[in-house]
């Protein structure tokens, strides 16, 4: 079975009827790292947040472990999402009032776990990614590449099976690149189902798996 699955997925932006994907399918299976490519404004993100259960499609349906997911309330798929994905944004997406260590165990609430219970963990992945910084310190106090590690390290707290990584390599030097690349492929390797939206053919070619749009 496919942990993530799209079927004949359409997707259109309000008002305005533009269409930005239409009758979209794909399998995603487990222990892989696919790559979504394309030109900018085929639907890249947009793809992503469908499948990550942040926007609904206008037809068509995404399946989790199996079963249809599209038709879920809010705090279903709320819940779905914390148990089951991680998230890596491209702009790191942390929350500038809460220390890095708090910004890695925020997922513990949407969990219903302590954030004491994940702060040992926590702590290894800020070594493992190289974050040398206090983890008291606050985002805006760290380099873009060390946010990024940070996002990282969050996503991975609780070892999801389904990652999805929208541009996780657009602001990072070279060898900040190859360290987020290397952690994803091992998440993978781990029997993660891993996504990976991406203009970078050096991440593309690291992806078992590509799908291109446009």
């Amino acid at each position: 079975m496919h942990p993530l699955v799209a079927r004949e997925i359409t997707f259109e932006y309000g008002r305005s009827d533009r269409t930005v994907l239409d009758s979209w399918s794909a399998d995603f299976p487990a222990g892989s790292m696919t790559g979504i490519t394309g030109p900018s404004g085929t639907g890249k993100s947009t793809l992503l947040y469908l499948l990550g259960l942040m926007l609904k499609p206008t037809t068509g349906q995404v399946s989790v472990d199996g079963v249809p997911v599209t038709h879920l309330h809010d705090a279903g798929r709320a819940r779905l999402r914390a148990d089951t994905f991680g998230f890596v944004f491209q702009d790191a997406a942390l929350d500038a009032t809460r220390t890095v260590l708090d910004n890695v165990t925020e997922v513990a609430l949407y969990r219903g776990q302590k954030r004491a219970d994940l702060a040992g963990r926590a702590r290894e992945l800020l070594e493992r990614f190289g974050v040398d910084v206090p983890a008291h310190r606050k985002p805006g106090q760290v380099s873009g590449g060390q946010a990024q590690r940070i996002a990282l390290c969050r996503a991975l707290l609780s070892e999801p099976s389904i990652i999805l990584a929208d541009e996780p390599t657009g602001n990072l030097d070279p060898a900040t690149s190859r360290m987020v690349v290397h952690a994803l492929r091992d998440r993978a390797a781990a029997g993660a189902t891993v996504i990976v939206v991406t203009h970078d053919p050096a991440v593309a070619e690291a992806c078992d798996l590509e799908m291109r749009l446009g």
